[in-house]
């Protein structure tokens, strides 16, 4: 079990970095890494499984505690982003199945490393925790809607069997997890530690898959496309920001916005659209897997040599 640890603490400290890796093996191996494709839906429900898993019933306190800091940062997400990603796509003139594929990296719910990266950012990890549990929990409900609102005008959505692949692939897998670890947490602790290592396997196979079934998009609309989600990103962190700073929260609390806003969880993105359009619809949501990751060190990186004001403000954020 000790060599696994440390294998899992090694990929969790590479994770920016095998993530590209398994792009780049994706653009190199393409027949090979496209056999993956078909399995997207299984990675994400043991990756969702294991978000499950980490998950405890005191991660939801701050939500009775501060429920201003949480709502405000859950609205912020499934606005800004679900808005960026459809505004982005029609400026850089994307075909539509890329627009629906911006639209579906900002409408899925927070990023499954974001309180890794809030973290290492000094940010307020309880108020990300919650507002991952909790747009996790809302997705089947709100991500096939906003979907349908943004994308329905541009290609045939099917709100309900979007509904029923969330829900298969996210909401039961992590409810399953949270139950395991409330009445079986002896059991669970003793793998928690090999947790990352599964969740880093599964989002590099996720990616690995989706490009080598766009190989051939990536090499002619790959600079556009990046760029876009450069954009999407970069502007989610920013404004994210920004809301935490127009609702008075505390730095931590602002950073954490800013992270959670800005990190999607990607291999949703990736799942769905693999499930319900074309593979080329996945491509926005694998691209955007490798550069949050690579944006979100560099954040994290940033503000780690830059103590908030006041220490003491991370174990607990001041609601508005």
């Amino acid at each position: 079990m000790t060599v696994i640890k440390q294998v899992a603490d090694f990929v969790g400290r590479w994770f920016a970095v095998l993530v590209l890796a398994g792009a780049l093996v994706g653009l190199a191996l393409p027949a090979q890494a496209a056999q993956i494709t078909p399995h997207v839906s299984l990675l994400l429900g043991v990756i969702m499984f294991g978000m499950g898993l980490s998950m405890r019933p005191a991660d939801f306190r701050i939500v009775a505690r501060h429920p201003g800091a949480v709502l405000l940062g859950v609205l912020a997400q499934y606005t800004i982003m679900p808005l960026l990603g459809w505004g982005i796509a029609h400026a850089f003139g994307l075909p539509p199945l890329l627009v629906v594929g911006m639209i579906l990296v900002g409408a899925s719910p927070g990023g499954t490393s974001s309180n890794v990266i809030v973290y290492l950012a000094r940010g307020d990890v309880a108020l990300s925790v919650a507002m991952t549990s909790i747009s996790t929990l809302l997705a089947p409900f709100i991500t096939p809607l906003l979907v349908l609102a943004l994308a329905g005008s541009t290609l045939d959505v099917s709100a309900g069997d979007m509904f029923l692949s969330i829900l298969q692939v996210v909401l039961l897998p992590v409810v399953g997890g949270l139950l395991l670890r409330t009445f079986a947490g002896r059991l669970v602790a003793g793998i928690l530690p090999v947790l990352p290592l599964v969740s880093v396997l599964g989002i590099v196979l996720v990616v690995t898959g989706v490009v080598g079934a766009n190989a051939d998009a990536v090499m002619t609309t790959g600079l556009l496309l990046g760029l876009a989600v450069i954009a999407h990103n970069t502007l989610g962190l920013a404004l994210g920001y920004l809301v935490g700073l127009a609702g008075r929260l505390p730095e931590t609390g602002r950073r954490a916005l800013s992270v959670e806003v800005g990190m999607q969880n990607s291999g949703l993105a990736a799942s769905l659209a693999t499930a319900h359009f074309e593979p080329l619809a996945a491509l926005p949501g694998a691209l955007f897997s490798v550069w949050h990751n690579l944006s979100g060190a560099a954040v994290a990186t940033f503000w780690a040599r830059r103590p908030p004001a006041t220490e003491g403000e991370r174990e607990e954020t001041a609601a508005p």
